[in-house]
């Protein structure tokens, strides 16, 4: 391999600290215009080529979690996984990475009620009008109904659930959990699906665990469709 083929690979951390940058610069402030050339020098250098936009951490570990049970290497295929902090901020990040911007290819993830959110910014943004959920699609944007703890919780099951938190050292926690006066009148589906948004850091670790249980024949459409497309 020549010293050139060397130079075109992602390096080693580049994703985190294009994050980081891309974040920092997203969030205007004082140290938004340097953020923003770090994140500019990146992606002309050695950074991502495709950044896969989603609202938290809890669907960032689930993404990953799926390439690596499909044999993929998502920084060394140059896909950059980034958190927003939530569906409004995609505005921004359209803005600045895509074809305004950056001009990196973008695709991304979101919960069935910001969908609106995502709609309006890539029309905004010049990447399209889609109006239903197919035509985001086409654009790389997936919808996940209604987010994407149910898409996973109805992919594995209540007892694929309930052998996570036993992994997770939180089966008799869930079942106190579910005996509350207040979870009763919920559904199953519900129970979970508040539970695991109950600890800070259990969405993203559950998000993991979660998908490593799954029956790769049965993935959730749109993580699996995301994953497909990036």
């Amino acid at each position: 391999m020549d010293e050139n083929q060397l130079d075109s690979r992602p390096q080693p951390h580049v994703s985190d600290r294009f994050r980081a940058a891309a974040v920092a610069w997203a969030a205007g402030g004082a140290e938004a215009d340097a953020a923003g050339e770090t994140a500019a020098e990146l992606a002309r250098t050695h950074g991502p080529r495709t950044v896969v936009l989603v609202e938290g951490v809890s669907d960032r570990a689930a993404l990953e979690a799926l390439a690596v049970r499909r044999g993929r290497d998502l920084d060394a295929e140059g896909v950059c996984v980034l958190p927003m902090g939530g569906a409004t901020s995609i505005g921004r990040f359209l803005a600045l990475l895509g074809p305004q911007g950056l001009g990196l290819r973008l695709s991304g993830l979101c919960d069935a009620a910001e969908a609106g959110y995502f709609r309006r910014a890539l029309e905004r943004a010049g990447l399209g009008s889609p109006a239903t959920y197919e035509e985001l699609e086409r654009l790389g944007f997936y919808v996940c109904d209604a987010d994407l703890e149910d898409e996973l919780i109805r992919a594995i099951g209540f007892g694929g659930v309930e052998q996570v938190a036993s992994e997770q050292g939180d089966l008799r926690s869930l079942r106190t959990f579910r005996n509350q006066p207040a979870q009763r009148p919920r559904t199953t589906r519900q129970q979970l699906r508040r539970f695991i948004g109950t600890t800070s850091g259990r969405k993203e670790s559950y998000a993991r665990a979660m998908v490593d249980a799954l029956d790769l024949d049965h993935v959730p459409r749109p993580l699996g469709g995301l994953l497909a497309h990036v």
